[in-house]
């Protein structure tokens, strides 16, 4: 068993719960997906690698993370704040119905709405106006983890892969490291700031790791045969 600190890349299972009425929002597991309305096909399902400190769990549950032991499960309940946020009652706009209409749209209450690119939740229609909360979903609400920490990853190859599929969002990323040279494959390559930033932060993560480089991965071209005459 390790106990986790930051900068650490750690395999996990998760489970995260709503606290005020048990509902799921979010696995690892694909059962549990399943039982609970979240399967998606295009998702993978399984245990993931995640690096301690690194933004890649809410903020509240990273910290809750440090000093965990691996091998073992853990219950951690995060209060709003340190969650989703609590409710910011700026962030619910009172609108016209007129132009949701115009656009053909019948606004009901539940209906999530996209409005320059920000993501609402119509609360209430009453007459010609409407509540839209832009509050995030499960802000305000008690948030709980159930979480299981199965090792701590140490190869740099391992670390590397995984963390670019993460801050990618790519599901493959081929990597090699060749003395202090890692190159990643990947479906196409990111652009230069993207790049640098990676660069300098796999270096800061992975010691061994000095550069970075990326490359698209070459289309496969399918070979078609003439018919014979």
């Amino acid at each position: 068993m390790v106990m986790l600190k930051k900068n650490d890349f750690v395999e996990i299972e998760y489970t995260a719960r709503v606290r005020e009425d048990n509902t799921v929002f979010d696995t690892t597991d694909e059962k549990v997906a399943k039982d609970n309305n979240l399967y998606e096909a295009s998702s993978e399902y399984g245990p993931i690698v995640v690096c301690i400190g690194q933004h890649q769990l809410l903020e509240g549950l990273d910290k809750e993370l440090e000093g965990k032991e691996t091998g073992k499960s853990y219950k951690i309940e995060l209060k709003p704040e340190n969650a989703f946020g609590k409710k910011n009652s700026k962030l619910l706009k009172i609108l016209s119905s007129t132009a949701f209409r115009k656009q053909n749209v019948q606004p009901v209450p539940g209906l999530q709405v996209n409005m320059d690119g920000i993501l609402g939740t119509i609360r209430s229609v009453t007459g010609g106006r409407l509540v839209i909360d832009f509050n995030h979903p499960l802000a305000g609400k008690d948030i709980l983890y159930e979480i299981k920490l199965n090792r701590i990853v140490t190869d740099d190859k391992e670390k590397l892969k995984k963390y670019l599929e993460l801050q990618l969002n790519e599901k493959n990323v081929d990597v090699e490291i060749t003395n202090s040279e890692a190159k990643a494959t990947l479906s196409k390559e990111p652009s230069s700031a993207v790049k640098e930033k990676l660069e300098k932060k796999a270096a800061e993560l992975i010691p061994s790791v000095k550069k970075l480089v990326f490359e698209a991965r070459k289309a496969v071209k399918e070979n078609v045969t003439s018919p014979k005459k």
